[in-house]
């Protein structure tokens, strides 16, 4: 998931993974590898709601709403950096993955404590963190792109993912599907340890360097 650690190396990405790992009391590299986790795993969520238009309609109704204009790419080093993470929004990324995961974010956040190492409370509240962050991109790039049907919102999806967008859906099919089934969130664990690689830097992290640079 080349992409995604490029977008983890941005200044964006410094400043998640800091606040994010010091706010929990988190190794930064452990925090690092659930953000790797959790960041595909939401977006891929997204995209599979949006192949129906009921879901692309209140994806982008939910991008039309202030706070997802991309303002908290702008605070995320205010929001991670006092005495706790900002409670509007935990609360608005809890929301967020009760809507893309459909009640099913205790199994997508076993996957991403199993593949990062991190423990389950930690891997929850950092799948909250990375959510409204997510809505943020695609806000900004919604309204820079004008961006209002589900073709467009699919293609934008897609293109934030790169060439990861499949296996992502896959992972989050499983995800879904998985009664509470510690086998399935073993695989899916297994798959993201095993997805990364040396693809050229495409998807959200390319994007995310071109809106906030890299050191």
């Amino acid at each position: 998931m080349s992409n995604i650690l490029d977008l983890l190396n941005s200044d964006l990405g410094k400043t998640l993974i800091n606040g994010t790992s010091q706010q929990l009391g988190q190794d930064k590299n452990k925090t690092a590898s659930a953000l790797n986790a959790a960041l595909p795993l939401i977006l891929g969520a997204m995209k599979n709601n949006a192949k129906t238009e009921q879901g692309a309609n209140g994806l982008l109704s939910a991008l039309g709403n202030e706070k997802h204009s991309g303002g908290i790419l702008d605070n995320l080093g205010s929001i991670l950096g006092g005495g706790g993470i900002d409670d509007d929004v935990l609360q608005d990324g809890a929301g967020i993955l009760g809507h893309v995961f459909g009640g099913k974010e205790q199994n997508v956040a076993g996957a991403v404590s199993k593949s990062s190492g991190i423990d389950m409370g930690s891997a929850m509240q950092i799948l909250k963190v990375a959510a409204p962050v997510i809505m943020g991109v695609l806000g900004k790039q919604a309204r820079q792109q004008n961006v209002s049907n589900q073709n467009g919102i699919g293609d934008l999806l897609g293109g934030l993912l790169g060439g990861q967008g499949q296996q992502q859906q896959s992972m989050v099919e499983r995800l879904l599907d998985a009664d509470g089934d510690g086998s399935i969130i073993d695989d899916v664990a297994g798959m993201i340890l095993g997805s990364g690689g040396g693809q050229k830097k495409s998807g959200l992290g390319g994007l995310l360097e071109g809106l906030f640079g890299k050191r």
